[in-house]
């Protein structure tokens, strides 16, 4: 009797290892799937620049009693709501899901200067340093280009004639157990070391937002803010879409007082 219930308690867990086998494999075989379709999308189109039509770029531009926003930069700006409650501002977004801030400067002068926005609101640089542990020799020059992007972004914005807000990269969420293998302690020690260069970039016209610091919670985002590793929930842009109306209803007042 005792050896049939060990023989079905070694059934059970064998069929137990098996389904969880299976979950884990189709899981992976669903990452995978993405990454390959992605990489393919990327080779048709490295710099995305067919993601907005031709039409978007001009017929969205708002009348000249409204202030323009462009939000430009990866999913993070793709993801970002425009505030409700500012009347005097028009939002036009131009994140682009998965892009490295090489693409994002690449795409600056299709996606942006069309628009002639007043203001831009960057929110760049975690797809490249993310890619750190799978080029771990590669480390220093990820961090160093990416720096180098993001100086170039906003010099083509204050040259365009638009003030920059410029976003700390936000902190990272929870690592679950598929992003284990690709991820290292390196990737948050990076953001804060580009977030602390993004600081030498403030000028006249070059505003900072810290978003790291509303978001965060002993390094990484808060549990109410998380929707996954990457990427916030609605609360989370909620709290920062609180700070920025406080920085575009600043930047308004000033510009006033200034044409008086």
């Amino acid at each position: 009797m005792q050896k049939q219930q060990r023989l079905f308690h070694l059934a059970l867990l064998l069929c137990l290892v098996v389904v969880v086998s299976l979950a884990f494999n189709a899981l992976l075989f669903r990452q995978a799937r993405h990454y390959y379709l992605l990489l393919n999308k990327t080779n048709l189109d490295p710099l995305g620049l067919g993601t907005f039509s031709a039409d978007s770029l001009t017929d969205g531009v708002p009348a000249a009693s409204t202030a323009t926003v462009v939000f430009f930069g990866d999913s993070r700006a793709e993801m970002w709501p425009a505030p409700a409650t500012l009347k005097s501002f028009s939002f036009i977004n131009r994140g682009i899901s998965s892009q490295t801030s090489a693409q994002i400067l690449g795409r600056f002068d299709n996606h942006v200067v069309p628009l002639q926005p007043n203001i831009i609101i960057v929110q760049v640089g975690i797809n490249d340093l993310k890619t750190i542990p799978l080029f771990p020799e590669r480390k220093a020059a990820i961090i160093n280009n990416c720096k180098a992007n993001i100086q170039q972004i906003v010099a083509r914005s204050v040259n365009s004639g638009a003030t920059v807000i410029l976003t700390t990269i936000f902190p990272i969420g929870p690592v679950p157990l598929t992003r284990q293998p690709f991820w290292s302690p390196d990737i948050a020690q990076a953001v804060s070391e580009v977030n602390a260069y993004l600081y030498s970039l403030k000028a006249k016209d070059v505003l900072i937002l810290d978003a790291y610091s509303l978001l965060a919670h002993n390094g990484q985002v808060q549990s109410n803010y998380v929707r996954d590793t990457l990427h916030l929930n609605e609360r989370g842009y909620n709290a920062l879409n609180q700070e920025l109306t406080h920085v575009l209803s600043t930047w308004l007042t000033d510009k006033s007082l200034k044409g008086k």
